[in-house]
């Protein structure tokens, strides 16, 4: 039997059922009869009698749809119920319809390029067109695709040159008038280094290793000149044990301890191996500091890599020859000029590596390329003299 819809689902207001014909009691005109037992029209509610007869869908034609409500949020389940015949808007009617649909929440604008709205953006879009703009940070150069070799440029190229030819002059004036260039170009070293090892302050580190530089140029100074090596490579034995013993007294972390003291024994080496040129014979001097100046300005001109190098060092070799021919040296001067201008290359290439910063470029770009030519000026400079 279907459900008996009761006065409060058909109706808010429960309606009288017809009572019962008189003509049921009475006898009347057939035509009374037949208007009284006449079906009731569609849009009028069945009496009593009438609930048992019919189809379903006349029977259920008053009732209002129900449906369940499907699994889900609170939103989902309420969005199929019919609206609640209250008295009036309460308290309680706002919470169906917050629940129903809520409000988006407004996102802030983020900035132009950033994929998360008010979230700034942590590197700027990768490109491949190439970048003019110098990196100091290496992992933001990382994701902007930047090639990882920046070449330090012409102004690090004209201050290079502009030191080897201090240095290639004052060797003529003997070892006190070749002192100063070389103090500043082992300072320079000692704090590039560091730099382009991403340590930085470094203070202590760096005094260290321009404190072994000194050491090392007066023990040179002190001694004769076949003795000149041995002052170096002692000056350099002691202070790796020094900074080795420095390192141990550190508390910092075992990992952290092996790269400070890597980096301190490698700037150290530098700067004192600078002492070479104090060592070296004055003519040598002057040929591989000229030698070096002429290749590092010839590397910074606007030519292909490949062809950039062979020009570079064949400007060294030719520099060599000319520089030899005005001193003692003569025609060794091509090799000296030689061998200066590959070490200098390869300083160079060193102090273009891992993204170093503008800092870099304006110190160990500078010093790196004399620094890494001082001991194939001191060997070289003795085969040929």
């Amino acid at each position: 039997m279907p459900p008996y819809p009761g006065p409060a689902a058909a109706d808010p207001q429960p309606q009288a059922q017809p009572m019962a014909p008189e003509g049921w009691f009475r006898d009347e005109a057939p035509e009374a009869q037949a208007q009284a037992q006449a079906p009731a029209p569609d849009w009028a509610p069945s009496g009593g009698a009438a609930w048992g007869e019919g189809s379903a869908a006349e029977q259920t034609a008053y009732l209002p749809p129900q449906a369940a409500a499907p699994a889900g949020d609170a939103a989902e389940q309420t969005a199929f119920l019919p609206p609640y015949p209250g008295p009036g808007p309460g308290p309680g009617a706002e919470e169906p319809a917050a629940t129903a649909a809520p409000a988006p929440a407004e996102q802030p604008a983020g900035p132009v390029g950033s994929e998360i709205p008010g979230e700034e953006p942590a590197y700027s879009p990768p490109t491949l067109a190439g970048n003019t703009l110098r990196a100091v940070d290496p992992a933001q150069a990382r994701a902007e695709g930047r090639s990882p070799i920046i070449d330090p440029g012409p102004q690090p190229a004209i201050l290079t040159a502009a030191l080897g030819l201090l240095l290639a002059g004052a060797a003529a004036f003997g070892d006190l008038a070749l002192l100063a260039p070389l103090v500043a170009l082992q300072a320079l070293t000692a704090a590039g280094w560091f730099r382009l090892n991403g340590m930085w302050p470094a203070r202590q580190g760096i005094a260290l290793a321009f404190l072994g530089a000194l050491v090392a140029d007066a023990a040179v100074l002190a001694l004769d000149d076949p003795y000149g090596p041995g002052a170096i490579i002692g000056t350099l034995g002691a202070w790796v044990l020094l900074t080795l013993v420095l390192q141990l007294r550190s508390h910092a972390d075992p990992d952290e301890r092996m790269y400070g003291l890597m980096a301190s024994v490698a700037s150290a080496a530098l700067a004192i191996v600078c002492a070479g040129y104090l060592a070296a014979d004055s003519a040598a001097v002057s040929v591989g500091a000229a030698a070096v100046a002429v290749a590092v300005f010839t590397r910074a001109l606007p030519l292909p890599t490949p062809a950039s190098v062979g020009v570079s060092l064949a400007a060294a070799t030719g520099a060599g020859i000319a520089v030899g021919g005005l001193t003692s040296v003569g025609v060794g001067g091509a090799l000296v000029g030689l061998a200066a201008g590959v070490c200098a290359l390869i300083g160079l290439r060193v102090a273009a590596y891992d993204y170093p910063s503008k800092f870099v470029h304006m110190t160990a770009g500078v010093a790196l390329p004399l620094a890494a030519a001082a001991p194939a000026v001191y060997l070289i400079g003795r085969v040929v003299g």
